[in-house]
């Protein structure tokens, strides 16, 4: 049976922001996931057992501890989830994974951001450009941060679509934010804009990026192999956005 599993202690959170970090273009929310939970020393919270995910054990370097591939931290003092995914999503699995964590998110009246990447290739020193979707009245959110609207229409691809298409059908609020990422290298530079001008302004968290940006090469030399595993994917399995007139 899909659930979520608590792990450890309850957490008085009231109504959280929810960051998810499944594994797309670029892997721009995975790494932004994955900071947000380091520099926050985020708890973790829940197992995520739905149906379709890889039967896999994770495990990492210098520590004794195996842990499920798909799991959910928890940050009870900036009232935030954030999940974290090791693996990608096989296609057959994308719809009952995002309509597992869709009940589960629903159930925890949280606001989710879902983040992708929109393939883009940059000269020089030009930063990503972001944009943002909602779904519900999520929209108003993106006004009041001064977020831009997407330039041109567009879709998202893999489990990241899959979760915004459940938030629209069932029209609750939820916000999708497209960062402008490399199509062929890990971006952590398109991770800290995300982080810096998306999700840390609608989750009202302070984070430090200049990390990401000082190890960019060591970032991209540890997730190159996953990255390139990525793009050999499908479109269902990689989260990313990209122009409509493409995708048709």
């Amino acid at each position: 049976m899909a659930q979520i599993r608590q792990q450890g202690p309850e957490m008085d959170l009231e109504e959280p922001v929810l960051v998810e970090g499944f594994p797309g273009l670029g892997l721009v929310g995975k790494i932004a996931t994955d900071h947000l939970i380091e520099e926050l020393d985020m708890r973790y919270y829940a197992s995520v057992d739905c149906g379709g995910l890889p039967r896999v054990g994770v495990y990492r370097g210098g520590d004794h501890t195996a842990r499920p591939p798909v799991r959910i931290y928890a940050s009870e003092e900036h009232d935030l989830l954030a999940l974290r995914s090791d693996v990608p999503i096989k296609s057959d699995a994308v719809g009952s994974v995002a309509e597992c964590l869709t009940e589960w998110i629903v159930g925890q009246d949280a606001l989710p951001l879902y983040l992708s990447g929109l393939p883009a290739e940059r000269e020089g020193e030009d930063e990503p450009d972001i944009y943002g979707v909602g779904t519900g009245n999520a929209a108003e959110r993106l006004e009041e941060r001064g977020i831009a609207v997407p330039p041109e229409d567009g879709v998202v691809t893999g489990p990241t679509g899959a979760l915004i298409n459940r938030a629209a059908q069932r029209d609750y609020d939820s916000v999708g934010l497209v960062v402008e990422s490399s199509p062929q290298f890990p971006d952590p530079e398109a991770a800290s804009v995300l982080l810096e001008d998306g999700v840390c302004p609608i989750a009202d968290v302070e984070v430090e990026v200049q990390e990401l940006l000082d190890r960019a090469a060591e970032i991209r030399e540890k997730r190159e192999q996953f990255a390139q595993q990525m793009q050999q994917i499908g479109q269902e399995e990689s989260s990313q956005a990209q122009p409509l007139r493409m995708y048709q």
